[in-house]
């Protein structure tokens, strides 16, 4: 029997309901500009849906997650194809986290790698998903291992950057 209050047979009744599809073509960027924006990612980017939309044309691979033809996941690889891939925008809207979604669009991005023997798979783990990627395969960087990242100042000291171009 399920009641109402209990998470526990909410969960369940979620878990049996929920048919999620997988799809590797571009979402309509209304809807990936919002779910990006459940990132809190954009305070910092301060991008537009043009921006964005340029972003995606530019990938590899993608992976989009649908329920009822809402987009409730995104992962994407930037790649040359051969030697380096980059996994970004790994994105489960907070309403589906927990249900295998992320795990579902990793395994799909690894798997693209792998097939194609691209050498070398990164990607950009956002704060407190550490965990989640160790389960997946993937290990931190040594302290001391090779790379560096350039660092605006602050969000506002780019607006003025891109705004002088």
């Amino acid at each position: 029997m399920f009641h109402k209050k209990c998470n526990l047979c909410n969960q369940k009744i979620k878990n049996i309901i929920m048919s999620i599809i997988y799809k590797t073509s571009l979402p309509h960027i209304d809807e990936y500009f919002s779910l990006f924006e459940t990132t809190g990612w954009n305070s910092d980017y301060c991008l537009t849906k043009d921006e964005l939309d340029l972003s995606l044309s530019n990938s590899y691979y993608t992976v989009s997650a649908y329920e009822d033809n809402k987009l409730v996941g995104f992962g994407r690889i930037v790649s040359d194809g051969v030697i380096h891939a980059m996994i970004y925008e790994m994105i489960v809207d907070p309403d589906y986290q927990g249900e295998g979604i992320g795990s579902n669009i990793l395994n799909m991005l690894v798997e693209k790698c792998l097939k194609n023997k691209i050498r070398d798979i990164q990607l950009f783990c956002a704060k407190g998903k550490k965990v989640f990627y160790e389960r997946h395969g993937f290990t931190a960087r040594d302290n001391n291992a090779p790379g560096m990242q350039y660092k605006k100042e602050t969000p506002e000291a780019f607006k003025d950057f891109i705004g002088q171009i």
